[in-house]
């Protein structure tokens, strides 16, 4: 049997395979082996206890009841697979249609499925299985019926997740049907967890369909399943209990196999990401602290599993930012901008792995500090503005209590106290107070913005990291933040890290800038230089990229040929060799080392761009 990737490391996943395979081999074997023997009566041996022409003992016909039980794997598995794919096929198609119905029939639809599910499964099985008729057929519709509210709720909430999309709602524009919509936009976002609940509930619908035939209200003699064997023996559980417990433990073997199936196959899905790393050691201490730094970082570097192997997106990254000081760091999506963010902030996913020479914020060593100081020291000398205000406030929870819940967490304000706080945080960032008791979708764009400026103002930091933050903002929202940001830092002597792709929005807001390429800083250079005294080949064709009103419109924009590197095979040379239009042969094998200008210029390439080139044909060539 071929197993998912990570299925086939667990022991149990190992069990669970045994246990599935055995019974797909009795299913399948089991009439054609033991069928005659089964079905064949002997008046010499009735309700006859274990011996060793019989095992576990015979019927009222003189049947051998372990033949019998073997050959009743194959309808017992087929009626309650049938049951639940039909169950599971209906519920799913109720609840999904509700991404694409219109809103009367979307509020409809979910008002049956809530009704539906006041009534508890196996009472409306029971009911059904009696209007139905007693029977095979009856059964299978009754728990059919019976399980489609709640796979329609489950269907029903993972379609609300793919309703608000923003492919869906492009395939709405485009006049897709619904059943279109459905079949190509809805389900196959959705499959996974239904198919994983699915086989989890094959085994619940097992027992409720032996318990029918248990009841007499299934599969009918001279038929049987498990579920009337086990009826047929429950007479003798006093004299002769294993004739009477096997039915039931086959019951039970079936409906374990098929839970254990699904948790397994759920831990597989989980485990399909980056696999989990051990923790890393605790970290040494830091290198000696420079004076009047709000943050100070050397040689940080980020390693990330990955099914393919460990890449490291983030290598040797130093950097340090005084009181009132905004240093821009800017680069191609996938340089690695946000994940020094991240790194600095200690918000990286879990496997991910930092290693460093010196982390210090605020003057405190971050490695030298107890979890709960060093939670609290991010916490409140530290604040991330990320580029999509939308989800990184929680939609279902009042601006007012969002605002507030850091500074009574880690300040210990009362209530009233961080209320007027986040009120004065409002009216700094040109905000009514009147919208603490409004809620996240209830706020433009540029309002969510600003509130995530006002949050992270709560705490007073001493940094400010904005990751992107103008990126879904139109020209106007963007100014207005950009002039807040250097308000505050004024104001404040906040610290800004501006971390954008944007080359001439950094220019304006920054003091100093670094250009990252593939994980490493390649370049630092004042912010008034960026336009026509940077040295890097890659600074200068990302500046040459930015268009403005004197380009010829009769030409094409410049572009940056060719790709990141992948991160996968790293190259022991030059990170941009292949791309850069002043390589040597020297450049693919060594790394450049760091060539400093001045005291606020350095760059690492072997073959800098003089500092009287004409930046815009140096980049076209």
């Amino acid at each position: 049997m071929c197993l998912p990737s990570g299925f086939r490391r667990s022991p149990l996943a190992w069990a669970t395979a045994f246990m599935l395979v055995s019974l797909v081999a009795l299913a399948l074997a089991g009439p054609s082996v033991w069928g005659a023997a089964a079905d064949r009566p002997d008046p010499s041996a009735v309700l006859r206890g274990p011996s060793a022409d019989h095992p576990f003992g015979t019927d009222g016909l003189g049947r051998d009841l372990l033949a019998r039980v073997l050959t009743a794997t194959r309808p017992s598995l087929l009626l309650a697979l049938a049951a639940v794919l039909l169950g599971a096929g209906s519920g799913v198609l109720v609840g999904a249609c509700t991404a694409v119905l219109g809103r009367r029939g979307r509020r409809l639809t979910a008002g049956l499925i809530n009704l539906l599910l006041a009534f508890p499964a196996l009472l409306v099985a029971m009911f059904l299985a009696v209007v139905f008729g007693a029977g095979t057929a009856g059964a299978v519709l009754a728990l059919a019926a019976a399980g489609v509210p709640g796979f329609a709720r489950l269907a029903q909430t993972l379609a609300a997740g793919v309703a608000g999309t923003d492919h869906l709602a492009a395939a709405r524009v485009l006049g897709l049907r619904r059943h279109r919509l459905l079949w190509r936009h809805v389900l196959p976002n959705i499959a996974e967890p239904l198919l994983l609940s699915t086989t989890t509930a094959a085994g619940t619908t097992l027992v409720a369909l032996s318990g029918l035939s248990f009841l007499g209200l299934g599969v009918q003699p001279p038929a049987y399943d498990w579920g009337l064997l086990l009826s047929q023996g429950l007479d003798r559980i006093y004299a002769e209990p294993l004739p009477a417990l096997t039915p039931g433990l086959a019951v039970l073997y079936a409906a374990l196999t098929f839970q254990l199936l699904g948790e397994a196959l759920a831990g597989s899905v989980a485990r399909r990401g980056p696999a989990p790393r051990s923790p890393a050691p605790a970290p040494a201490p830091s290198g000696p602290a420079e004076d009047g730094l709000a943050l100070q970082v050397e040689d940080l570097s980020v390693e990330l599993p990955t099914p393919d192997g460990t890449i490291q997106p983030v290598r040797g990254v130093s950097l340090s930012l005084r009181p009132g000081e905004a240093v821009g760091l800017v680069g191609e999506s996938g340089s690695g901008k946000s994940l020094t963010a991240l790194a600095i902030a200690d918000l990286l996913p879990y496997g991910a792995r930092v290693s460093r020479r010196t982390l210090r914020l605020l003057g405190a060593d971050l490695a030298a500090l107890k979890p709960r100081e060093r939670d609290r020291h991010l916490a409140t000398g530290l604040s991330v503005i990320f580029q999509n205000p939308a989800s990184a406030l929680n939609p279902s929870l009042r601006i007012g209590t969002q605002l507030t819940e850091a500074v009574r967490a880690h300040r210990g304000a009362s209530r009233s106290q961080a209320a007027a706080e986040a009120a004065d945080a409002l009216r700094r960032v040109a905000l009514s107070p009147a919208l603490l008791r409004a809620r996240p979708h209830q706020l433009s764009g540029g309002q969510r913005q600003r509130v995530m400026i006002a949050s992270g103002l709560m705490t007073r930091p001493g940094l400010i990291i904005a990751d992107e933050p103008t990126t879904a903002l139109d020209v106007t929202v963007q100014r207005q933040i950009t002039r807040l940001l250097t308000d505050i830092r004024r104001d404040t002597s906040a610290a800004l890290l501006f971390i954008s792709h944007d080359i001439a929005l950094v220019g304006e807001v920054c003091d100093r800038v670094l250009v990252m390429y593939a994980g490493t800083i390649v370049e630092a250079v004042p912010a008034d230089r960026l336009a026509d005294g940077a040295r890097h080949p890659y600074t200068r064709a990302l500046v040459a990229s930015v268009p403005d009103l004197a380009a010829d419109r009769g030409r094409p924009l410049p572009t940056i040929e060719g790709e990141l590197p992948d991160p996968l095979v790293p190259a022991p040379g030059c990170p941009f060799e292949p791309r850069c239009p002043r390589r040597r042969d020297h450049c693919a094998e060594q790394a450049p080392p760091w060539q400093e200008f001045d005291g606020t210029h350095r760059v690492a390439c072997w073959h800098p761009e003089p500092e009287t080139a004409v930046l815009r044909t140096v980049a076209a060539s």
